[in-house]
């Protein structure tokens, strides 16, 4: 550990669009806030090629090129950016009380009100052709890229009501869409399920898993098998969605703070207060929703100025005590 122990009023943990937009708002509210990028600076976009969905930008924008800009935006009002990965916490349950912060292993830091922004991680077959191929077709995504598929073959995989839903999406603006179910039923609530086998341009595969995704630089086929049978088929598509869930960046705040059974921080009614006073949470890993660009920089907008407020108060009552 390092000898000496840092202070500071407000860190931020995680570097997508809601750790930088509460960086943007606690900097202008001269919060000092210092953030730590986390291993994948920039979070889930910077695997995005486009971003189309995010007010302000009428032509679109690339999700590296887009998450740049917001560090730029961040530093330019005095956030202090820096590489590193939190790798436990030690949070005060007093209003008022000091968190501790490890980062790599070795620096220790002290915060005065913290804001979790590490998002969520989404789940891949692990298949080598798909992990080639994300950017080039393979996305987790329909709400954010299915548009790039309009009036194309796609296919999606997954059996809940995220990829009941994606799947409806999709063939709405696809010419079709085949469904890969790796049992021989859905777990989707029946009124999704009801959806999707009303849907004229959906076809649900059962028992069906993905055996290779074809194509050398962007997605040109599925070769799938069935489970039951091991018979082998191939279809031709341009779009491979993947809906088999999140998994949320929570594993080091585990025991501290409230969690769902899936791992998502609890956060209070329409805040991103945390059980723990002076510690808050923003974007995907407290929002299993919605998992959007925008709604996670409307919570990052949120958690600082809870923060700002939070620290005002303690500042109130401490001046009260003196």
């Amino acid at each position: 550990m390092s000898d000496t122990i840092e202070r500071i009023k407000c860190l931020i943990i995680g570097s997508g669009p809601a750790g930088y937009t509460a960086a943007i708002y606690a900097a202008r509210a001269d919060l000092k806030p210092v953030m730590y990028t986390g291993m994948e600076p920039g979070g889930q976009l910077t695997t995005t090629t486009e971003v189309d969905n995010f007010p302000g930008y009428p032509e679109g924008i690339d999700g590296p090129t887009m998450m740049v800009q917001l560090q730029q935006q961040a530093e330019r009002f005095g956030t202090e950016v820096r590489i590193g990965m939190v790798t436990a916490v030690e949070f005060s349950t007093e209003v008022g009380g000091i968190h501790k912060v490890t980062v790599d292993n070795t620096k220790e830091i002290e915060a005065e009100a913290v804001i979790i922004s590490t998002g969520a991680t989404a789940k891949y077959l692990g298949l080598p052709s798909e992990q080639k191929l994300r950017g080039g077709g393979v996305s987790a995504c329909a709400v954010c890229d299915g548009f790039f598929y309009k009036g194309q073959d796609v296919a999606i995989v997954g059996a809940g009501d995220t990829a009941a839903e994606e799947a409806t999406y999709l063939a709405n603006i696809c010419s079709s869409v085949t469904m890969l179910v790796r049992k021989d039923y859905m777990r989707a609530s029946k009124a999704m399920q009801h959806r999707v086998n009303s849907t004229p341009n959906l076809k649900v595969l059962y028992n069906t898993e993905v055996d290779e995704v074809l194509g050398d630089q962007v997605v040109e086929g599925l070769r799938m098998v069935n489970n039951q049978t091991g018979e082998k088929s191939e279809i031709s598509i341009t779009g491979l969605f993947i809906a088999i869930g999140h998994k949320p960046n929570t594993d080091i705040f585990k025991g501290q703070i409230d969690m769902d059974d899936t791992g998502y921080i609890i956060t209070e009614g329409k805040s991103t207060k945390t059980n723990i006073p002076g510690v808050f949470a923003s974007g995907d890993v407290q929002d299993k929703e919605y998992r959007q660009a925008v709604t996670a920089a409307g919570t990052g907008c949120m958690a600082a100025l809870d923060a700002e407020r939070y620290l005002a108060t303690v500042e109130t009552s401490e001046e009260v005590s003196a």
